[in-house]
């Protein structure tokens, strides 16, 4: 019997792709409202806000960021999988405003079907990608699993007077999302082989973007909150900063940089499961206009893997902050709503 080949479609091992794996939030939240609250001074950061990654104070001026982030095979090429998985687990650290120092891989991986080039070029993949990052590999973990999967648990330094959370948006806030939604509803495409190849190899670069750029010009344009958007899609992060915060969020859909194509994909009925499983934890809490088409609505709910940052800050400073990025070359970064006080039960307006 020949040996298994490199070129396997990926996705077919995977029962759900990338961050759309992640756990319903209000399973988990019932889960997590059940473990006792960590109790040490030192803890800056921790399961209280929901925020991307916890931090902990070891000096006065200096903090450990740790996070850690692991998911099925979201495209079918190994190494742009390696490289999009290690990409979306940075992207906590980003988030924070801190600097990636190390990483450690997490691997599973089937004993037979696979042949092990494929894990070498997931590897492969995340090395580059963390090279790229400037941090070290510095170990990992591996086990044997029916469905291979892939991440990283990252380590970073921040300065703890410059932590950026979600719990700091305040009203008067510009809301800026750095890059395009729509990844979920077109791997899932590919998954049931009914793709556009340019979509996905569009897809893929987006994914496979470090998120340090747009990080490094959020905190020189005075940020007030942060968060990544990955697999609660847009709404749920950004309900996320809302409730941590204190406060209510307007969004205005057509200022959304996305993808076309996942529209278009939406309507011909493609859609991620956690997709529907996004709408059921979080639909109560976010206000649709009547002008908001019914594509629009699932496209804010559609999972992302390695998706944009979500800023909160002044207005002053988001005009500042897209032109800037615009400058080098990440065009897509566009100012979507406002930060407004909390004045009724809906924590997000979508108009």
């Amino acid at each position: 019997m020949s040996a298994p080949s490199v070129k396997s479609r990926l996705t077919q091992w995977a029962s759900c792709a990338g961050c759309a794996a992640k756990m319903d939030a209000n399973t988990l939240g019932e889960v997590l409202r059940r473990l006792p609250p960590a109790v040490d001074p030192n803890l800056l950061v921790g399961l209280k806000t929901g925020d991307d990654a916890g931090v902990y104070r070891i000096a006065p001026n200096l903090a450990l960021v740790n996070t850690v982030d692991f998911f099925p095979p979201i495209v079918d090429d190994p190494y742009d999988f390696g490289r999009i998985a290690a990409a979306n687990a940075l992207s906590d650290v980003y988030a924070m405003g801190a600097r990636p120092l190390t990483a450690m891989n997490l691997v599973a991986f089937p004993k037979e079907g696979l042949a092990l080039e494929v894990l070498h070029e997931i590897l492969r993949g995340g090395s580059d990608k963390l090279a790229e990052a400037g941090v070290a590999l510095v170990g990992g973990h591996s086990v044997t699993d029916p469905e291979p999967k892939y991440g990283l648990a990252v380590t970073g330094l921040v300065d703890p007077a410059r932590v950026v959370t979600n719990a700091g948006a305040r009203a008067g806030d510009s809301l800026v999302l750095t890059k395009p939604i729509g990844v979920g509803i077109i791997t899932t495409a590919l998954k049931q082989g009914v793709a556009d190849a340019r979509a996905v190899a569009q897809a893929v670069e987006s994914m496979a973007q470090l998120n340090r750029r747009a990080a490094e010009l959020m905190t020189e344009c005075e940020t007030h909150a942060c968060t990544d958007i990955t697999g609660y899609g847009l709404l749920g992060h950004a309900l996320e900063m809302a409730t941590a915060s204190g406060v209510a969020l307007r969004i205005a859909h057509r200022r959304v940089p996305h993808f076309p194509v996942a529209l278009q994909l939406r309507a011909l009925g493609v859609a991620p499961s956690g997709l529907a499983a996004n709408r059921r934890a979080f639909n109560g809490k976010v206000w649709f206009g009547d002008a908001v088409p019914g594509a629009w609505c699932d496209l804010l709910f559609d999972p992302q893997t390695s998706g944009g940052l979500l800023v909160a800050l002044s207005e002053a400073g988001a005009t500042r902050l897209v032109e800037r990025l615009a400058a080098e070359g990440l065009a897509e970064a566009a100012i979507i709503g406002r930060v407004d006080a909390r004045e009724r039960d809906a924590l997000i307006t979508v108009e």
